[in-house]
C-alpha cells in the first residue's frame, strides 16, 4: 500500500484506470491524510469524488477553479473536526460525461447551444465504480470498506448521479453529497425515482443549491419528496439554500468544509473513528 515520505505529496494518481465494463480509461486520484500509514492498524473513511479533476489540483480542474478539498480537510482534521478521510477523485471523459451521469436518455443543450442526446449510462458507471474502483482503493489502500465509512460527492450532473447512487447501491455508500444536482434531467425524472422507493434506504443525503442558480427553488419540491420518503431534516437529511449563490465550482468550493464535517464526524469521545 503506498505510503507517503516526509514532505512528500499526499496525492496519488493512478493514471488511465482501466474500466471493462465501460470499456474506458480515465485517471483516478487518490488524496492521503496527514500521518497515513504512520499508526499501526489506523484505516480511514473513503469518500469519492466525481469530476475528479476538479477537487484537488487548479492545474487539472475546469478553469483552474478547483475545490482545494485537500486544503479544507487538512485543516479539519488538524482542528479535530472530522475523522482524517481517504479522498478519491473519479475523473469525467470529456464529452462522455453527459452519457455516464445522466440516468435515462434525454436530449440537452451543448456549450454551443446544439442539441445534444445523452445515451444515459448512469447505471452502468456507478456498477463501474462499485465493482472495479472501489474494490481497487480498498486493496490498495488503508480503507474502512462499509458503507457507514463510504462516501460520495458530486456536483451539477455529478450531482444528480450521485443522488442515484443512493438508489442503486445505499449498501456500498452511507452518505451521499449532492451539490447544485442537475435534479431538471429528463423532467425531473429523479422526481419520480425517488417517489417510488418503496422502503426508504438507510444513506444519508446531503443536497443544496444556491439561490441565483435558474430555477433553484425546485431544490425545496425535491426536499419535499425525499422527507414524504421519511428522510428528516436534522437527522438524516440536509437541505440547504445557499443565499446568492451560483453554479459554478468557486461556489461549490466554498461549500466543501461544511460537507466534509457532515460526512466524517468525530466519535463522540473526540477520536477518529
Amino acid at each position: 500500500m503506498p505510503r507517503p515520505r516526509k514532505n512528500d505529496s499526499p496525492l496519488r494518481l493512478h493514471r488511465r484506470f482501466r474500466s471493462h465494463g465501460l470499456r474506458s480509461l480515465r485517471d483516478i486520484v487518490v488524496w492521503l491524510p496527514p500521518g497515513y500509514g504512520l499508526i499501526r492498524g489506523r484505516r480511514h473513511p473513503v469518500v469519492y469524488f466525481q469530476d475528479g479533476q476538479n477537487i484537488f489540483d487548479p492545474i487539472t480542474a475546469f478553469l483552474g477553479n478547483a475545490w482545494h478539498a485537500g486544503d479544507r480537510a487538512t485543516d479539519l482534521i488538524r482542528a479535530h473536526r472530522i475523522a482524517a478521510p481517504i479522498m478519491v477523485g473519479i475523473y469525467n471523459t470529456g464529452f462522455n460525461r453527459m452519457n455516464e451521469y445522466a440516468p435515462t436518455p434525454a436530449e440537452f443543450s451543448g456549450w454551443d447551444g446544439e442539441k445534444c442526446k445523452s445515451t444515459g449510462d448512469a447505471k452502468r458507471y456507478a456498477k463501474f465504480v462499485v465493482q472495479e474502483l472501489k474494490p481497487f482503493i480498498d486493496a490498495h489502500y488503508l480503507t474502512r470498506p462499509g458503507p457507514r465509512d463510504t462516501a460520495v460527492v458530486g456536483s451539477s450532473m455529478g450531482g444528480l448521479v450521485s443522488l442515484y447512487f443512493a438508489l442503486w447501491h445505499p449498501r456500498v455508500f452511507g452518505h451521499v453529497a449532492a451539490l447544485s444536482p442537475s435534479i431538471w434531467w429528463d423532467n425531473r425524472v429523479v422526481f419520480q425515482d425517488f417517489a417510488k422507493l418503496r422502503k426508504k434506504p438507510g444513506v444519508r443525503l446531503w443536497v443544496d443549491m444556491g439561490t441565483s442558480e435558474p430555477g433553484w427553488e425546485a431544490i425545496r419540491l425535491f426536499r419535499d419528496t425525499l422527507t414524504g420518503k421519511g428522510w428528516r431534516e436534522g437527522d438524516d437529511l440536509v437541505c440547504r439554500e445557499v443565499p446568492g449563490a451560483e453554479h459554478t465550482e468557486h461556489a461549490w468550493a466554498a461549500r466543501i468544509g461544511d460537507v466534509l464535517e457532515w460526512m466524517l464526524p468525530l466519535r463522540r469521545d473526540g477520536r477518529h473513528s
